[in-house]
């Protein structure tokens, strides 16, 4: 039952916050949306210590003694994945508590910042894959609502191009799913994983594509610059920092190396997919200098670090590839934070209207850069880690190329970076700007608690693996050496 309390508190807050805001507009709002994403980390670190190593828990969801036939299943993957929403979504709602003031609709936003993570939860508990695409409709039309919550022409343009891309990718999965379920008679993954003919080409080409556009890997990936740009920063910042990661990364895995296996030519696609959207996401960043838009190029460079690494296959590609799944959760939707902070203050993200920002705005300032140098790989910060690990596991696979080339994106991505760094924070100060002052300490402690969270898991990166990697990486490989080409005669 302590599995669906991911799902179900934030649900019921949900629920009773329009009816609670009648009470207290602000102060309730912010008090129970917060309470519940520190009740539900302190779950999932709670969860940790009780774990039995290479466990499994897993509880089956009744209705005054009825089975639903909804079964919730938390193992080494599920619980990083758990563990990564609810430091993200507590980060985003602590920062909401003073930037939403200004969107209006407090207990309205909350519902929906609370719905989506429910959503995003039940995406990666369910041991269903009809259910998991059920959560996964729910998750992209409150991501659609979050878009266009910002109520201007922009905002609602890009969650109309938003919703109709996400439908469209929904087509492919749902036929997929609709595959699976003819050839099965089930839809629960374990079941299917029983059935090696449950894998057909066609079935992976569609959940191929259909996830593909949900990662917004190339060349999928042209819904998102619009959506991160229009939405309300706290948008970005959940859904690179978790939700891309999770209806994408996470069901693909669950889909692949869990469930049908994956051969040689699937890893290959998957190490396409990574190295294109790794160049082709730097390059299109390097142009940019809407400070939001640039970091949405840049989210679509970093998933492909970590498609990379998984189709490597090896265990150290999984390890690299999981390591920087949470690594960019942390430093993406600082960096993301940190946009929306610069926003609040000045009314605009575009940097050629910007500059000389860090003496006024000198926590944001700090902690964009300890973001920027995560992003870029800098020692002794988490990212470096991540992708060090990622091309010495292409260096051992003898993919050479592909190593200098992530070494490449990665000195591209410093660039940029530190391009935008300077155009908005350092040299002279816009007289425009001359009243700018730091945003409200909620929005700096977010931003600073992120920050730490990327300089602790750097520093102690080696301790990371240990605890909570591991025991992730392993259900994964496993899930490769038990099928490894068990479908390959099919797809090839």
């Amino acid at each position: 039952m302590f599995l669906f309390i991911f799902i179900g508190m934030p649900l019921a807050i949900a629920g009773i916050l329009p009816v609670i805001s009648r009470i207290s507009r602000k102060f309730l709002p912010d008090f129970l949306a917060n309470l519940c994403f520190v009740i539900l980390l302190a779950a999932s670190i709670s969860i940790y210590n009780l774990w039995p190593g290479a466990g499994r828990f897993s509880h089956n969801l009744g209705w005054f003694g009825t089975d639903l036939n909804i079964s919730l299943v938390l193992d080494g993957f599920s619980l990083l994945m758990i563990f990564t929403v609810c430091i993200v979504s507590l980060a985003v709602g602590l920062f909401s508590i003073d930037y939403i003031e200004r969107y209006g609709w407090r207990s309205a936003y909350y519902s929906i910042l609370l719905v989506l993570v429910a959503s995003i939860n039940g995406i990666i508990l369910t041991s269903d894959l009809f259910t998991m695409y059920v959560f996964i409709e729910a998750a992209g039309l409150v991501c659609y609502g979050l878009v266009a919550f910002g109520r201007t022409r922009f905002a609602i343009e890009g969650a109309i191009k938003y919703l109709i891309i996400s439908a469209i990718a929904s087509v492919f999965i749902l036929l997929g799913i609709a595959l699976i379920f003819v050839r099965t008679g089930s839809t629960d993954l374990r079941v299917i994983a029983a059935y090696p003919v449950a894998a057909s080409k066609v079935n992976i080409i569609l959940f191929l594509v259909g996830f593909g556009v949900k990662c917004a890997l190339v060349p999928f990936h042209f819904w998102m610059p619009d959506a991160y740009t229009a939405a309300p920063a706290v948008l970005p910042a959940m859904s690179s920092g978790i939700f891309v990661k999770a209806a994408g990364v996470y069901a693909l895995c669950r889909i692949f190396f869990n469930t049908y296996g994956v051969n040689q030519a699937v890893l290959s696609v998957m190490i396409y997919l990574g190295i294109v959207s790794i160049l082709v996401g730097a390059f299109l960043a390097l142009g940019q200098t809407r400070l939001r838009r640039m970091l949405a190029y840049s989210s679509i460079s970093q998933m492909g670090y970590i498609v990379l690494g998984l189709g490597i296959g090896t265990p150290l590609g999984i390890i690299g590839a999981l390591l920087h799944l949470f690594f960019h959760s942390a430093f993406k939707s600082l960096l993301f934070l940190n946009a929306g902070a610069v926003e609040y203050a000045t009314g605009t993200d575009e940097s050629k209207e910007l500059g000389g920002l860090g003496g006024r705005m000198p926590f944001t300032s700090t902690t964009n850069i300890i973001g920027i140098l995560s992003a870029a790989g800098v020692p002794p910060l988490n990212g470096f880690w991540s992708k060090l690990i990622i091309v010495i596991a292409l260096w051992q696979a003898k993919m050479f190329l592909y190593a200098f080339i992530a070494i490449f994106a990665s000195v591209l991505t410093l660039w940029y970076l530190l391009l935008i760094q300077r155009r908005i924070f350092f040299g002279k100060l816009n007289k425009l700007l001359a009243e700018v002052y730091e945003v409200p300490f909620w929005m700096n402690l977010s931003m600073v608690g992120l920050a730490l969270v990327c300089v602790w898991t750097g520093v102690s990166f080696a301790s990371f693996i240990c605890t909570w990697l591991l025991p992730a990486s392993g259900v994964l490989i496993d899930g490769v050496k038990g099928q490894l080409f068990i479908i390959g005669s099919q797809f090839l």
